[in-house]
């Protein structure tokens, strides 16, 4: 009995390395996908970029989709309705942005000057600063470097370039988008009827339905969120005598899409802009800093207090999403990046957090078997 025991004890020993000794090839490999899968996104970003963006669409319209089906609207106008919602929206939101904007433009060689106006006269208060470097200079010979710039291509030759490719991909999200919002209906039916087992159907609409509602609610609430910033910009920028205030209201409220960075890049331009239309630097500040106080009231006391405890997401996860997906696609990964880590987070809330670490030594991936919870559902 003692050597039967003792050759159990050896067996359970070899299995639990071998089983570590898998555990911990599978992560290297889930890493080395995860490294890699930029790099197809990015050159797919034709493909891949249309489909995200008219999945994140679906998710954020189907709800308002089907309020017009509960209303006796048809399901084929419902969708078209809802994706012309959104449209009409964004046309707005990106007119009272550009328009001035253009006219805006003319006046930058000015402020220019003026903000060179503001450096130089900083620079003869500090003309010491300027002497020591001449004399730096002077040790290190580093003064006859000579600076070669190379020519690119024009900023109308780009434009011109990436229009095609920008249509095209625009088109095919907005009709993916819509055809997609329109076969939801079909898309529940058969999640609920065609499973073998009814506790896995129950379980496949309920994470459907937590994933529309959590991302939805979201962008909606945030999104009524930075309409009433942008309003509170606008009135602030009209008090303080600025041109097109509509405009930096608006832009202030698409910034503000952009978790972290789209708040520093609304800081910067306001700072700039101030600078280059004020006669003394420290009232050219003055915008700037009443946008700062605005958004330190708005993100650490009025959206907490909206959101509360159920949207809060760590700030390194989102910050490492906003990189991640900036990286694969540029503005528009990260206008999606926020959407994207609240529909993985609420999958992982629905399907089980995995024991990533337990896992390296040999423990189930997830603590409990999610085929029999959802059968015991």
């Amino acid at each position: 009995m003692p050597g039967a025991q003792t050759a159990q004890d050896v067996k359970a020993a070899l299995a639990a390395q071998e089983l570590r000794l898998i555990s911990v090839l599978v992560l290297l490999l889930s890493t080395g996908l995860f490294l890699a899968l930029p790099f197809v996104l990015s050159i797919g970003s034709v493909v891949f970029l249309p489909l995200v963006t008219a999945i994140v669409l679906t998710i954020v319209l189907s709800p308002i989709a089907d309020r017009m089906a509960q209303i006796g609207i048809p399901n084929f106008l419902a969708s078209l309705l809802a994706l012309l919602v959104f449209l009409g929206a964004l046309s707005l939101a990106l007119t009272a942005v550009l328009r001035p904007a253009v006219t805006l433009l003319d006046a930058v060689p000015a402020m220019v000057n003026r903000i060179g106006e503001h450096f130089h006269q900083l620079q003869g208060n500090l003309s010491w600063i300027s002497e020591l470097n001449k004399q730096v200079v002077g040790i290190t010979g580093d003064g006859d470097d000579q600076l070669v710039v190379l020519a690119g291509p024009s900023v109308l030759e780009q434009l011109a370039f990436a229009t095609p490719s920008v249509i095209l991909e625009v088109l095919l999200t907005f009709l993916m988008a819509f055809f997609m919002i329109e076969a939801r209906v079909r898309l529940r039916r058969r999640l609920l009827l065609e499973r073998q087992h009814f506790g896995t159907s129950v379980k496949a609409a309920r994470v459907m339905r937590a994933v529309q509602d959590r991302v939805a609610a979201y962008i909606l609430t945030v999104g009524l969120i930075n309409a009433c910033v942008g309003l509170v910009v606008a009135f602030g920028a009209w008090l303080l005598g600025i041109d097109a205030p509509i405009m930096w209201g608006g832009l202030a409220a698409l910034l503000n899409f952009l978790p972290y960075v789209g708040p520093l890049i609304m800081l910067a331009l306001l700072t700039l802009f101030g600078l280059g239309t004020a006669d003394a630097p420290l009232v050219g500040l003055i915008p700037a800093a009443a946008y700062l106080g605005l958004h330190a009231v708005e993100s650490n006391v009025v959206t907490p207090t909206i959101l509360g405890a159920k949207f809060t997401m760590n700030p390194v996860m989102i910050l490492l999403a906003l990189s991640y997906f900036s990286w694969i696609w540029g503005v528009t990964g990260a206008l999606l990046s926020v959407p994207i880590l609240l529909t993985i987070t609420a999958l992982i809330d629905h399907l089980g957090r995995p024991n990533l670490i337990g896992f390296m030594f040999g423990e189930p991936l997830f603590t409990s078997n999610l085929l029999q919870l959802a059968e015991d559902d």
